[in-house]
């Protein structure tokens, strides 16, 4: 419940999942990979820093495309992102401050989720990890026209919140991931991803930059947006 006391330039907060709540960019790059090779396809090395932000739409016509798996898109996207679900059973690789930031802020203003993650893999994160409560409104960039960069999750969170994208404020990883927020014109803090760090003139577009979500606080989210 957003609180009396909270300024009126903060109307929602909006988490990007992967990289940001969990540690999950080596995952996806592992199961693609061993996905691709077991299927007759050709990894490269540049392939992970391409998808990541594509939609699941995207990412699997780019898996038959660019790197040669003969099989539908529709079918690559089930395969790897079951696999991915199956490995986070397992253990769930939530990164540090996680669950403290949700809570901390979902006391403050109501939550959303733009993730480039299929629809079931968000529902098992959110849910082994507890949270699902906490966001009023979560989106997969497969519902939407575009994945990242292009500022379509974000749009549909904003709306689905039912507030104004410039009333957000979005917390990104990555360089297609805070691409995508600020182009739909909100506020954005960085917390970049040390294995895969965004783009220096990406990072740039970004209101603040933390280590670590341990350092994410409701003060900053004001500050950001101010």
């Amino acid at each position: 419940m957003q609180s009396d006391s909270t300024p009126s330039q903060v109307a929602a907060v909006v988490f990007d999942l992967d990289g940001v709540l969990v540690d999950s960019e080596s995952v996806w790059d592992e199961v693609r990979k061993r996905f691709t090779e077991e299927n007759g396809g050709h990894w490269h090395e540049g392939a992970q820093r391409d998808m990541m932000g594509m939609s699941s739409v995207e990412w699997s016509r780019y898996v038959r495309h660019r790197l040669g798996v003969q099989m539908e898109p529709e079918r690559i996207s089930a395969k790897v992102s079951d696999r991915v679900a199956e490995l986070y059973r397992e253990r769930l690789p939530l990164l540090p401050g996680a669950v403290e930031a949700v809570r901390a802020l979902a006391a403050k203003w109501p939550l959303g989720l733009a993730s480039s993650s299929n629809r079931h893999v968000i529902d098992l994160v959110l849910e082994e990890a507890g949270i699902a409560d906490a966001f009023r409104a979560t989106v997969s960039s497969e519902e939407v026209g575009a994945g990242k960069p292009a500022p379509d999750v974000y749009l549909a969170a904003a709306e689905r919140l039912h507030v104004e994208p410039s009333a957000c404020v979005a917390i990104e990883d990555s360089t297609n991931g805070i691409r995508s927020a600020h182009a739909a014109g909100m506020a954005v803090i960085a917390v970049p991803n040390r294995d895969f760090p965004p783009d220096p003139e990406a990072l740039e577009l970004a209101d603040a930059s933390l280590d670590s979500l341990t350092e994410l606080s409701p003060d900053l989210v004001l500050k950001s947006a101010a």
